[in-house]
């Protein structure tokens, strides 16, 4: 006989890790100077570093420290191209901030009545 908290663990833990990447992505979002790399990042296919730094006009290293926020996301990849790095989107990680987004957006509009 199967264990029912065994059966309940695994959705769970998968439940639990798509949050957890939701909340990664949506901190590393959670910056004007990031959104702005990212907006960056969208008009073009890749973008060096040092054109990062142009376009958004920061300091180098506080675009430096916020591409890594944004590469520990998952959000922005990083390819080296000696000597420069050239950066860019990943959408895949996207996917389960923009799914809930989406279930939040397409919500009946019943749902939301008041519990009081």
């Amino acid at each position: 006989m199967l264990d029912k908290n065994a059966s309940l663990a695994a959705p769970l833990a998968e439940a639990e890790a798509e949050a957890e990447a939701i909340a990664a992505v949506a901190k590393a979002l959670a910056h004007p100077a990031r959104v702005r790399i990212v907006e960056v990042l969208l008009s073009r296919p890749g973008c060096i570093g040092g054109d990062i730094v142009d376009e958004v006009g920061l300091a180098q290293s506080t675009v430096s420290e916020h591409l890594r926020i944004l590469k520990a996301s998952g959000l922005v990849v990083g390819t080296i191209e000696r000597p420069r790095i050239c950066y860019s989107l990943n959408p895949a990680a996207l996917a389960p901030l923009s799914g809930l987004i989406g279930r939040v957006v397409t919500r009946p509009v019943e749902n939301d009545a008041t519990c009081c």
